[in-house]
């Protein structure tokens, strides 16, 4: 049969995708089974204005993988996929385009500037769904969603109402995070701690009718400007008379109390702290229980109001900080500043600092929400966490401490609140404006200027995208979805508020587990980022190395963190070679051979090797199926590496070889044949998960693959492929632990004459006596019974096999498994001379390198600052030279 030389990924890349979507292979209606059990999974949606990162491609590999591994094993798939609306990204995106033209959105007014946007999401928008197409991800693209969509939209404002009707949705005065660079609010999950290097200001206080002073240690000192009160510990014995006194608020001269709070640290700064309401969460919180005046003295634009005082009004905050701090050092209140470290809340998405500021918005009360996700996990342990630690206990411990979420954003893309108001200010929330007027019996109405955070929307992904709020049969049929991968960083803002509505309103959880994928990390460990600019690109990986060795090193991955290695990919790339190499030595020794056939005789008997390789076979299905089943994507990879490379390749094509090639047609070539493209049939149906395309372009090419193989379900299809076909499950009969045992006793002794042939520099083309002792007449039978094939694959010209080993003192010896054991006679292969003086050196030079890195690991300067791959790399070494040196010095001690 022809079949080109080497494996082109880009061809098979190309041609197998578009045929299997344009033949319907992805979508579940190709399962014709009525009792079909059902997988489902939906794919975390991308933003629109993404594009492929490596985080990407490890979530969709994974879940290709088990998609295409439960649709070969029968199963009703259906692999959702769709994109976010992201409500600021898209909106920042295309505001920037329209600066581009001189324009902002506000020239375009609301309507037109919507218009763009869908404009902007037809034309250049959704980039990464087709770039999923290159990674292989079976999605079914007829049920492509979108957080936009009509659908959607009215699944988003169908929850909305419900919830304002049943109490949980309100709109009220709190404090909130602005960001002054996006002009919108965030919720607390949208802002990011980190670590800042600043100064912690000591403020001094004057108290009313006294010469005494109260200290307030402050990193804000421009927010004084709006404090209603200084507050301490009522444990606190150092101000226990200060409780209820008045304080001068210096510069604005205001009249303040000093209130007693349980919230005060006594040993944060002087334990006494300044509140303002209107500017920290805590404070505000302070506030409420002590009934404080909110007084507002920073802006939308993070600038200073009027209620600051004439001579700060219009500053920028920390301008205005400066001039704080140069005004009491000029009244001499001003105790001392220090440098301090302190974790700083900014914009996750701009950086920006964020302002805290009280404000009019829409929240949605989480305490029954909560309790909703919360009594799911305590009565049935759901959603199942993989890995279980830390997460599930990361996920509750955050449930437990939710507060209100504040769900407006002063945005323009996005669902707009479905709430309208009358001239006088009331309010109605309702499914449609028609709906609202009636209800209000006027049309004229105003809809609600903001936007829903994007994450409302997706909260309800997993049944908006299948229809809800209509009982559709996609509902029916495909929900509770089986499991959800996604990333530890949105456990908080996507996995858990899907719990939350889809116990709310579907009464159950919207999927029983769920897979957290590792990080992706730089050769350094450090996270991939666009500011780091240490990103690396799949499709130029894809480019460089083939999608399918990509995806051996993704699923590898899993749940850890792992530092990206091109050697890794380039090594999964040697292995699709190492298929297509054996696939094509297969294939062109095929004349006369068909898939399903050579194995019709009994089994017991079969030749030894073929009842091996038929049990080992079995034994990874075995493996490989439970592994998949428990999410252990790694043990699978290594599982299948091994069969194929190892056991395939390595042995079973090397014991069959003879037969297989042999030039005169027979019954016997014939069963050699098809049973050689039988097991690798099979085995490229178990990689086939893994490495789609690859699997596919050479299980077209066997001779025999037909409708006869897919699965059941599949059978009326009229163009067979891998991926319908059957999955190989383990059959417990044909799992031979006595062939397995008898195999490895062989290729045991085959390999180490090998390295005896090696480490005694003995010529390929020399043949070589063997004397094997066993001592066991049951692995004598074992020896015997293979003798040809050793003869064969070690190379040998007399093969003596006894109960004890006597052999010549200038033997190379090995020891086997079982106490047997084995010689080489050398004499005759060697020069004694010559090989002990070339074995001498190159200990002598292994031992010089040795002692050159040992001295490296004894500096511990080297081993502080050598970047940790580095020193495990020179660990690894020595304890490879250590091993060498072992070995050389026995085979010096053979040949003396």
């Amino acid at each position: 049969m022809d079949i080109p030389k080497t494996y082109d990924p880009k061809q098979a890349e190309s041609q197998h995708y578009a045929r299997w979507e344009r033949e319907g292979c992805f979508a579940p209606e190709i399962n014709r089974d009525p009792n079909a059990p059902v997988f489902t999974i939906v794919i975390p949606p991308p933003n629109v204005t993404g594009s492929l990162h490596m985080g990407h491609a490890l979530q969709h590999t994974l879940m290709d993988v088990m998609t295409r591994h439960k649709r070969m094993c029968g199963f009703r798939t259906l692999w959702l996929p769709g994109m976010d609306h992201a409500g600021i990204s898209t909106q920042l995106m295309v505001s920037r385009e329209l600066k581009k033209e001189g324009l902002t959105r506000h020239d375009l007014g609301r309507e037109k500037f919507i218009e763009r946007v869908w404009k902007w999401k037809h034309e250049s928008g959704g980039q990464i769904l087709n770039q999923m197409r290159r990674e292989g991800a079976s999605v079914d693209w007829s049920r492509e969603r979108f957080t936009m969509d009509e659908g959607l939209s009215r699944a988003v404002r169908e929850v909305f109402v419900r919830l304002y009707e049943e109490g949980y949705i309100y709109r009220g005065n709190r404090i909130v995070n602005w960001c002054p660079q996006d002009q919108t609010v965030l919720s607390d999950l949208e802002v990011e701690k980190t670590p800042e290097k600043g100064k912690l200001y000591y403020l001094q206080y004057p108290v009313k009718g006294s010469e005494r002073r109260v200290t307030v240690a402050t990193t804000r000192p421009e927010t004084m400007l709006g404090d209603t009160a200084v507050a301490v510990n009522p444990k606190d014995e150092r101000y226990g008379d200060l409780v209820g006194a008045t304080l001068i608020l210096p510069i604005m001269n205001r009249e303040i109390p000093v209130v007693a709070d349980e919230y005060v640290d006594p040993e944060f700064g002087t334990g006494a702290v300044k509140v303002t309401p209107a500017h920290d969460p805590n404070d505000y919180e302070m506030g409420l229980r002590h009934d404080l005046p909110q007084i507002v003295v920073i802006d939308l634009n993070a600038r200073m109001t009027q209620d600051a005082g004439a001579e700060f009004f219009g500053l920028d905050r920390y301008k205005a900080r400066e001039k704080v701090i140069e005004k009491f050092e000029q009244l001499g209140l001003l105790e001392k500043v220090i440098d301090y470290e302190f974790s700083i809340s900014k914009c996750e998405r701009c950086k920006t600092v964020v302002e805290p500021l009280i404000m009019l918005q829409w929240f949605c009360k989480m305490d029954e929400m909560r309790e909703l996700a919360l009594g799911l996990m305590r009565r049935e342990g759901k959603p199942r966490f993989t890995p279980q630690v830390p997460y599930e206990k990361v996920y509750t411990d955050w449930l437990e401490n939710l507060k209100d979420w504040t769900i407006s954003r002063q945005l323009w893309w996005g669902h707009q609140i479905p709430a309208w108001y009358t001239k006088d200010g009331q309010v109605f929330v309702a499914r449609s404006e028609e709906e609202a007027r009636a209800a209000a019996g006027t049309d004229e109405l105003t809809q609600d200027q903001d936007v829903l955070d994007t994450w409302f929307s997706s909260a309800l992904w997993p049944f908006s995208t299948l229809g809800w709020p209509d009982e559709t049969e996609d509902l029916k049929t495909f929900y509770p979805t089986s499991v959800l991968v996604t990333a530890r960083d949105i456990i908080f803002l996507w996995v858990s508020r899907m719990v939350m509505t889809g116990m709310k309103f579907m009464k159950e959880t919207p999927f029983d587990d769920t897979f957290i994928t590792g990080t992706v990390l730089d050769k350094h460990g450090q996270r991939m980022s666009k500011t780091k600019m240490n990103g690396i690109d799949p499709l130029d990986v894809f480019d460089k190395y083939g999608v399918d060795a990509t995806r051996l090193v993704l699923a590898s991955i899993g749940s850890t963190d792992t530092r990206w290695n091109d050697n890794q990919v380039e090594a999964y790339r040697n292995f699709a070679n190492k298929i297509w190499n054996a696939a094509r030595f297969c294939l062109m020794n095929s004349e006369g051979a068909r898939v399903g056939r050579g194995f019709e005789k009994p089994g017991e008997e079969w030749a030894l090797h073929d009842r091996w390789i038929v049990s080992r076979l079995n034994q990874t299905a075995r493996v490989v199926n439970d592994a998949v089943n428990a999410y252990q994507f790694h043990e699978a990879v290594h599982t299948l590496y091994h069969f194929f490379w190892d056991d395939f390749c390595d042995w079973y094509i090397e014991l069959s070889k003879q037969e297989v090639s042999a030039e005169a047609a027979s019954e016997e070539r014939d069963g050699a044949r098809s049973r050689l493209l039988t097991v690798l049939e099979q085995a490229l149906r178990l990689l086939h998960p893994f490495m789609p395309y690859i699997t596919e372009e050479l299980w077209q090419r066997l001779p025999g693959v037909d409708e006869k193989l897919l699965h059941p379900a599949y059978r009326e299809t009229t163009h067979p492929t891998i991926m319908l076909a059957e999955y190989p499950q383990a059959n417990a009969e044909l799992i031979d632990e006595r062939a397995e045992s008898e195999m490895q006793a062989v290729i045991n002794l085959i390999s180490r004459v090998r390295n005896i042939r090696t480490e005694m520099n003995i010529k390929p083309s020399e043949r070589v006596r063997l004397i094997i002792a066993a001592p066991y007449e049951a692995q004598r039978a074992v020896f015997e019974a293979s003798r040809a094939a050793v003869a064969r694959l070690a190379r040998t010209s007399e093969i003596l096999i006894r109960e004890r080993l006597e052999a010549p003192r200038a033997s190379a010896r090995a020891v086997l498994a079982g106490g047997a054991e084995v010689a080489v006679p050398l004499e005759g292969l060697i020069d004694f001379e010559t090989e002990r003086a070339r074995l001498s050196r190159e200990t002598e030079k292994l031992q010089k390198e040795s002692a050159k890195l040992e001295a490296q690991l004894a500096n511990p300067q080297f081993v502080e600052r050598a970047p940790a791959e580095k020193v495990s790399e020179i660990r690894e070494r020595l304890g490879d030279i250590t091993e060498r040196v072992r070995r050389l010095t026995e085979t010096l001690e053979a040949i003396k």
